[in-house]
Formats: C-alpha cells, sequence, structure tokens
C-alpha cells in the first residue's frame, strides 16, 4: 500500500519539477525565390511537369480576340474599366432572371492592361486572376447614392449603365437609364460576390434587400465577351466625371 501512494505522490510531483520550454531567441533568414535557387531544383520532377507546363502554355496563348488599341488602367475612368463593366453588364442581363439597371466593378480588380494586339486566354487570366461570381443586388435609390458617393472619394470605379458627376468630392449627378436616381425606388446592380460584401469602400452594397448569385465565374465571362466581341475595343465617354 505505502508503495503504491509513493508511486501516485511521485507522478504527480513529477510534471511539476519539469521545466517549461520557453523560446529565448531566434534568427530569421529570407530565401529569394529566383534563379539563385534553381540548383537545388528536382530535376526529375520538372521532367514529370514538363509536358503539363508546355499543354498548358499553348492552350493560354490562344488568340480570343484583337485589341487594335491598349486597353489601359487609369481613374477615374479609362477604356478597360469601362470594357470591363460593360461585359459585365451585358452578361448579366442575358442570364439574371430579373432585370438589371446597371453594373459595378472596381479598378483594383483590374490586374494588368492589355497591350494592342491580340487578347490571349492569359491576358484575361492575367486580368481577373480572382474565382469571383457575377452577383446581382437589389438597393434603394438612396443606397445608390451612398454608393456614387464613395465612388467620388476614391476616385471613381468601373460603372455601366450609369452615368455620375461629382464636383470638389461631392456629387452633383446620377443617372440610370438617363433618369436621376430616385432615392425611394429600387434599383438592380451587377457586380461581384467579392464586392457585394463591402470591399473597396462599398459599404452601401451590403444593404441589398435582394441577393441573387449566378454562380458564374466573371472570369468565363470575360473570357466569353472577347471570344464574341473578336475585336476589343473601349472609348472613355465621360460617365464617370469627377471635377
Amino acid at each position: 500500500m505505502r508503495k503504491i501512494f509513493l508511486l501516485l505522490l511521485a507522478v504527480a510531483i513529477l510534471p511539476a519539477c519539469q521545466r517549461t520550454k520557453q523560446v529565448c531567441s531566434f534568427t530569421t533568414e529570407a530565401i529569394a525565390v529566383n534563379a539563385s535557387s534553381d540548383s537545388i531544383q528536382d530535376s526529375a520532377y520538372l521532367a514529370d511537369l514538363q509536358p503539363v507546363k508546355e499543354s498548358l502554355e499553348q492552350e493560354m496563348s490562344v488568340a480570343l480576340g484583337y485589341a487594335p488599341e491598349r486597353m489601359w488602367v487609369a481613374s477615374p475612368e479609362c477604356p478597360m474599366l469601362n470594357w470591363a463593366s460593360d461585359a459585365l453588364w451585358e452578361a448579366a442581363k442575358r442570364v439574371s432572371p430579373k432585370r438589371v439597371d446597371f453594373a459595378v466593378v472596381n479598378i483594383g480588380g483590374m490586374r494588368c492592361e492589355w497591350q494592342a494586339g491580340n487578347v490571349t486566354r492569359q491576358c484575361v487570366f492575367e486580368l481577373m486572376p480572382f474565382d469571383n461570381r457575377l452577383v446581382v443586388l437589389t438597393l434603394r435609390g438612396s443606397d445608390v447614392l451612398d454608393l456614387c458617393q464613395s465612388f467620388a472619394n476614391c476616385g471613381g470605379q468601373g460603372v455601366a449603365g450609369l452615368r455620375m458627376k461629382a464636383v470638389d468630392g461631392r456629387l452633383a449627378e446620377v443617372l440610370i437609364d438617363g433618369k436621376a436616381v430616385q432615392p425611394d425606388s429600387l434599383y438592380t446592380i451587377a457586380t461581384s460576390d467579392y464586392l457585394s460584401g463591402g470591399a473597396d469602400h462599398m459599404e452601401a452594397l451590403t444593404r441589398y434587400t435582394d441577393y441573387w448569385n449566378s454562380d458564374l465565374l466573371i472570369r468565363d465571362l470575360y473570357l466569353d465577351a472577347v471570344k464574341e466581341q473578336g475585336t476589343i475595343t473601349a472609348k472613355i465617354d465621360g460617365r464617370m466625371t469627377l471635377l
């Protein structure tokens, strides 16, 4: 009995006698991922991947359309923003179960420009590398005006079907279908599921009264738009005027 007691006492005391391990110091080292790492490449692994790499490069280099002029990106309005928002709006009008009044894309989502020449599959993937999906929201006119005020505050975003003017950071005019936005009316907006969460200072989009998710990747819609249009052009037309 005494032996059992001593054994239990030892088991109880042992954890209390153990030292708690702590980090006393550490060092860091930046390892560059560039050509300097070539010497440690797994040549056998690279050889296995080579056929996949070549097939993917061939697929991504296929020309889907042609841009006669450079599609550049700048705020408050530019060819790429206008093309992207127009393409999204047209796609949304085809698939949405309800009317779509206008479309919104963010300049931060335009991840590249397209140089004059062939627009390849790779060009579209570089423009929209994210798996964002098309959604259609319903907003009150007062929230649409708040949304447009956020555009004025941040220097502009991409819109289609809507025209706005701001002077010294304050809204002077917001038109949809050529008519002034009415605070008590309802409007439908095509945008991305990412922006519908209020990203890029678009908190007004979170105040929707109805939400429809198409489950369609915006990148795929852009791929279809390039193939359908063939010749890719877009002009600055004053839809986003900030004075």
